[in-house]
């Protein structure tokens, strides 16, 4: 969802009617896994995908009788053997996907999570004997309380699954029993990369990340270094200096900090802020010896050792290359390596 939301609020701020279509189950070489979505309008228009191009038009068709009845349908494709070839797909596969509109009431709780870079689990009830209860949705994010705003059986039963989801990060596809389906959507914050200093490495190292899905930003106190015209590849530009730059940045699990000035004056107040933060991954570029030093300078500081034992220093993985991007190349690697563990 969130490489298609902000198409869809505009669609909802220019009052079109839209509907989401949702990637349930997958069997075999489905070439979209499951809670991919695509979202679609009355007037033809279409975001995302839940398919490799092979059932978006029978998608966007089914959408419109979903938009003109106001009524959500589960729907069943057999990819055979010749289309997913056309695809790119070794072999045939099987795919549901739920159609439903979007309820404008929801925007606001995802616009805000979305802000906060919270984890978000969708659960909706995709099957039932009870027609009008279909599409029934429970919205939660992981700084919800316990509490269940209607205490209605399939809201009791999609705040437990929602809860679930959140607290495994996956997606589920859940058979209540043989009428009762049910489909929780986990939304991950996408990772990001904060770099500090607008070095010649930060610029390659945005290179290597921007593909990899991470949301990169740079802090940079000296605006001629920290310019929009060298780092075209930044997603956010903060000219403040680091320790402030890092308090007002949204800084979760999923954050990784590279700290790359290679000045103490800009170095050791971004490492204070960032190895006492939530990012996974916290790096400073320089030498062994310049690493016992800035190990020293932050002990004396106030930082505790088992803060200071999160520090990957010498930063990067040990590529032998020498040349900024091959540096470049080396944290990324660290970075996502770290990632997995």
């Amino acid at each position: 969802m969130l490489d298609i939301f902000s198409t869809l609020q505009q669609w909802v701020q220019s009052n079109e009617t839209v509907a989401i279509a949702t990637v349930v189950k997958t069997w075999g070489s489905s070439p979209r896994q499951a809670g991919a979505m695509l979202g679609l309008t009355a007037t033809g228009q279409m975001v995302g995908s839940v398919s490799g191009g092979c059932v978006e038009t029978a998608v966007v068709q089914a959408g419109q009788t979903v938009l003109a009845a106001d009524q959500p349908q589960l729907l069943h494709y057999g990819i055979a053997d010749e289309m997913a070839w056309d695809v790119g797909l070794a072999c045939g596969g099987n795919v549901d996907i739920f159609v439903q509109p979007l309820t404008q009431l929801a925007l606001p709780t995802l616009q805000a999570a979305i802000a906060k870079e919270e984890t978000i689990a969708i659960a909706t009830l995709i099957a039932s004997t009870d027609q009008a209860a279909i599409g029934q949705t429970c919205i939660l994010t992981n700084h919800d309380d316990d509490q269940i705003a209607h205490e209605d059986a399939v809201s009791v039963l999609l705040h437990a699954h929602a809860q679930h989801g959140l607290a495994t990060k996956t997606c589920a596809y859940i058979h209540i029993d043989a009428d009762t389906q049910i489909f929780v959507n986990v939304i991950i914050p996408a990772p990001k990369l904060i770099a500090v200093g607008g070095v010649h490495i930060t610029q390659a190292l945005f290179g290597f990340a921007k593909p990899l899905g991470f949301r990169t930003v740079l802090i940079e106190p000296r605006q001629l270094f920290g310019s929009a015209d060298r780092f075209t590849n930044a997603d956010e530009l903060c000219n403040l200096w680091p320790d402030a730059a890092l308090d007002s940045i949204v800084i979760t699990p999923s954050t990784a900090i590279a700290v790359l000035s290679h000045d103490p004056k800009l170095d050791d107040p971004a490492l204070i802020a960032a190895l006492q933060s939530k990012a996974y991954y916290v790096g400073a570029l320089g030498s062994r010896k310049t690493q016992a030093s800035r190990r020293m300078r932050l002990l004396a500081a106030g930082v505790d050792q088992a803060a200071i034992d999160r520090l990957h220093g010498p930063i990067g993985l040990n590529l032998g290359g020498r040349q900024p991007a091959e540096i470049a190349l080396a944290i990324m690697a660290e970075i996502v390596q770290e990632q997995y563990q």
